[in-house]
């Protein structure tokens, strides 16, 4: 049996609200658009930290640390061996990144737009360029119409 002929026999995993993922890339495109988490950080079953956050980043780099702080997650599927899809007592989706004995327990808090993407990484500063922009827009268009 050839190369090609192995992989059509074996379909590609199919998970449906609960399960393992091992393949990073999965793990990446699970993760994308979490947006506002809340994440409990367990090492041998025992909460070590807890809180809410913004998932800012998913990337897929060994040589960086997986980080949480100051309300943000920057999350490196390279610091996890898998994730863990399930489903908690009280209906949440859960994901489970696990690394040996440690787990980083992600739950949504609440449901977005496939286009808060968008707007989840702009800054302040950014916010108000646009803004000076879009005011700056309208005194052009008023003056325009003042000398008509």
């Amino acid at each position: 049996m050839n190369q090609h002929q192995r992989n059509k026999a074996i379909p590609a995993p199919c998970i449906i609200d609960q399960g393992i993922i091992v393949n990073k890339e999965d793990i990446k495109r699970l993760l994308s658009d979490l947006g506002h988490v809340r994440y409990i950080h367990t090492i041998d079953r025992q909460t070590h930290s807890e809180g809410k956050g913004w998932v800012m980043e998913i990337f897929n780099d060994p040589q960086q640390s997986t980080l949480v702080a100051n309300n943000n997650l920057y999350l490196n599927v390279q610091s996890f061996d898998c994730l863990q899809l399930s489903t908690s007592a009280e209906n949440e989706t859960c994901f489970d990144l696990i690394q040996e004995n440690r787990q980083l327990r992600l739950i949504p808090i609440a449901k977005v737009s496939p286009d808060r993407g968008f707007t989840k990484n702009i800054d302040a500063e950014t916010i108000e360029a646009m803004m000076t922009e879009v005011l700056s827009a309208r005194f052009d268009i008023q003056f325009d119409d003042e000398e008509f």
